[in-house]
């Protein structure tokens, strides 16, 4: 009897110290679990959320109606012209074929393409459209009037939308242009939209525009 009873404790004690070990091992699981491979997929997938949308970065890209009609890939789209000289980008932009006509009658595409961190209000062919034809013709036979409204269009320096809010700046042509607007909606002498803005090219920042405009 003492024998059998000795075993019998024996084995009760071996099971009551078994038992501490296993609950431990059954939390620590636990734990495991919260930190393991769900944590990580909860983790990954909040570090995966998109940031909030800042009104800032969305304008450092070009903005716009007229920016649908930019192709989308090829020397004309935006990737394209950003790196390509202002003269060169514009050559390749269906819509701006008026503009690089004239550039080169008045030669100036050496003087654009080789300014530094300018900024090009640039007119679209509907804008010179606008111009009835026989005052076009003229203008573009005169080089000295021709040379005088096309760098009117030119600002010395890279403009943010942010500057054109409410902005007076100095131009290649040695008068002011003003600028006028927020959000996507801008005007240039009050009288000129921006209908593709914040366009780079590897030297200059383009705001295509839907009227020529005109040194006073």
């Amino acid at each position: 009897m003492n024998a059998l009873h000795f075993r019998r404790t024996a084995v009760a004690v071996a099971a009551a110290a078994v038992l501490p070990f296993t609950l431990v091992a059954c939390s620590d699981s636990g734990k495991d679990s919260t930190s393991g491979p769900a944590a990580d997929k909860t983790a990954d997938s909040s570090a995966s959320q998109p940031a909030s949308s800042d009104p800032a970065m969305a304008m450092d890209k070009p903005f716009g109606a007229a920016c649908a009609g930019v192709p989308a890939e090829g020397a004309g789209s935006f990737d394209g012209m950003a790196k390509d000289p202002v003269a060169t980008a514009a050559s390749n932009n269906p819509a701006l074929s008026t503009l690089v006509a004239a550039v080169k009658q008045a030669g100036l595409v050496d003087t654009l393409n080789n300014a530094k961190d300018i900024t090009v209000f640039a007119p679209t062919n509907d804008a010179f459209a606008k111009i009835p034809k026989a005052d076009l013709d003229k203008v573009l036979a005169d080089k000295a009037m021709l040379t005088k409204i096309l760098t009117y269009h030119v600002v010395g320096q890279k403009l943010t939308p942010k500057q054109l809010e409410n902005g007076s700046f100095d131009t290649l042509e040695k008068t002011k242009l003003t600028t006028a607007g927020s959000g996507e909606a801008y005007k240039v002498n009050g009288t000129s939209n921006v209908v593709c803005g914040n366009v780079p090219t590897a030297n200059a920042t383009v705001y295509i525009v839907d009227t020529v405009l005109m040194p006073k």
